[in-house]
């Protein structure tokens, strides 16, 4: 095969753009044997297109899934939440604040009052205009005193949020937040009509592209096209089908025998033969998400920083990202913050296998003698059941037992995180370490799975997030990490990349690395050749 025969091939894969295509094309000066008919050709490929139905295999469906944008917890129903509803800001593939349903937003000096300016003439799916009063219920939905949303850590500063008018919202903060346009593009914060409670959040009535048809927590969904989509250029599907379909096999099956267009959480096994497979493009994309293993420091032993510690040792994270990754991410250092990230603290000293070390810090909390449950299934991420047997090995030789615990599939996120005292996880990150810190590590919050509380973190964490200067800021930032490493209930021992892979009858533009499946916007962003 030629070297244009290859490139060619590679751009009809999509496994390089128009651009990467027509660059090493003219690298290699065979730009003259490339017809205008094959260049013409590229430029309509980078052109959505409309029509079809689009199939979505996905993991982490159960029957417990709610529509209620506060209760999002699998990437089922968080991928719903955006082909039928929109933010006030999106989150692009390059971890930049954009205007969604806000068309632009302005700040204080200290940063404590916030100005968004809505868009006019933006329809919820039931005919409605949506107006500052339905933004104003909606962001009020997670902060009310009832409210169990994992956003409610997020946005807690708000102490007032006022209309000026229809298409003006006015946010009040109790302290300056340089990154609040940020924390209004989390997937939990999308708009809905006023009014809407309970039952009414399953009919999911948004402003988004696609309009819910059927909904079925934990089996599927079905969505149709808004005709009165704002957005041009997106929602290009005429529908869309999503699955859950939570064994690997079974996902791949599908998507080699046609059954679906798309699939998250290849199986890493047998990645090296789905991408040798006809029609079928795998992709590989390196984010913020990234695996966990919380211990609940309120329950015994784990309230003990000794316990937390030897666990923390006792883990080879080298052999982990090799036999459970395949090489497809990287060793966590016990915090979330990830290499992408601009405050990541890459300075900060690795954590390293060590099981001496390990069994002295468990011998100085008397625990040797202790069995550890670890609770786990592959529902918090593919692999999480082999992850907790190797890990089950590594401490073997510190002297340390682990009971390796199977649970069941479905439920896992209802009936085990943050139920059970040591479980496996799986976290999408966030594309700023305040969302981070705030929704997961900070005192108090929701989705505080550890339910750990440091002072000086807290208070860092405060300090960090009203800070206008970046490298003091920065500071702040590597020193919370720090504490995390050393303090917290949470292991945290790697950062995945996101590989997933779909028919190459699909087409799409750059791939957001913010959450799984283009940043939760698959069904929004692509489109069929």
């Amino acid at each position: 095969m030629s070297e244009l025969e290859k490139l060619t091939k590679m751009f009809n894969q999509n496994k390089i753009s128009r651009r990467q295509f027509i660059t090493q094309v003219s690298a290699l000066g065979l730009a003259a044997a490339v017809s205008p008919a094959l260049l013409a050709g590229t430029a309509q490929a980078s052109v959505p297109k409309k029509g079809g139905r689009f199939r979505i295999g996905i993991t982490g469906g159960s029957t417990t899934d709610s529509m209620d944008p506060g209760t999002l917890t699998s990437n089922m129903n968080q991928n719903i939440n955006w082909q039928i509803r929109n933010n006030l800001v999106e989150i692009d593939h390059k971890f930049n604040a954009i205007p969604e349903l806000a068309e632009s937003w302005g700040a204080s000096a200290d940063a404590k009052k916030w100005t968004f300016k809505l868009r006019k003439g933006v329809e919820f799916h039931n005919g409605k205009t949506m107006t500052s009063e339905d933004v104003i219920f909606s962001i009020n939905h997670h902060l009310s005193e009832e409210s169990k949303s994992a956003a409610k850590g997020n946005i807690k500063s708000i102490t007032s949020i006022k209309a000026d008018g229809p298409n003006e919202v006015v946010f009040e903060l109790s302290g300056g937040a340089a990154d609040f346009p940020f924390l209004l593009g989390d997937y939990h914060l999308t708009i809905c009509p006023a009014g809407t409670k309970g039952p009414e959040f399953e009919k999911g009535i948004g402003t988004g592209g696609y309009i819910l048809e059927q909904w079925e927590p934990g089996v599927r969904a079905f969505s149709k096209r808004n005709p009165n989509y704002w957005k041009e250029g997106r929602a290009n599907f005429d529908e869309i089908e999503t699955l859950s379909i939570v064994d690997t096999n079974a996902r791949t099956n599908a998507l080699k025998t046609g059954q679906i267009d798309y699939m998250d959480r290849v199986e890493l096994k047998t990645v090296h033969l789905m991408k040798k497979m006809p029609g079928i493009t795998v992709h590989a994309t390196t984010g913020t998400a990234h695996y966990t293993i919380p211990m609940m420091v309120d329950q015994k032993p784990y309230g003990n920083n000794d316990v937390r510690t030897a666990l923390k040792l006792a883990i080879d994270r080298e052999a982990l990202v090799k036999q459970i990754l395949r090489g497809y991410g990287s060793v966590g250092n016990d915090h979330p913050i990830a290499p992408v990230q601009q405050f990541h603290a890459k300075d900060l000293e690795q954590r390293k296998y060590d099981p001496e070390k390990a069994k002295f810090h468990m011998k100085k909390a008397g625990m040797l003698d202790h069995v550890f449950n670890l609770h786990a299934a592959d529902a918090a991420f593919s692999g999480a059941v082999d992850a907790a047997i190797l890990i089950k090995e590594h401490a073997k030789k510190a002297g340390i037992n682990i009971n390796v615990v199977r649970e069941p599939d479905d439920g896992y996120w209802s009936n085990v995180w943050i139920k059970k005292e040591w479980c496996m996880c799986y976290w999408g990150g966030r594309a700023i370490e305040d969302m981070m810190f705030s929704v997961a590590y900070s005192e108090g919050a929701p989705w505080n799975d550890t339910h750990w509380s440091n002072k000086q973190f807290n208070e860092i964490l405060i300090a960090a997030r009203a800070e206008l200067d970046k490298e003091k800021r920065r500071k702040m930032y590597y020193d919370m990490q720090e504490i995390c490493r050393n303090d917290s209930g949470t292991v945290v021992p790697m950062f995945n990349q996101m590989v997933e892979a779909s028919s190459d009858k699909t087409a799409h533009g750059d791939i957001s690395a913010a959450m799984a499946l283009d940043g939760m916007r698959v069904g929004e962003r692509w489109w069929f050749k």
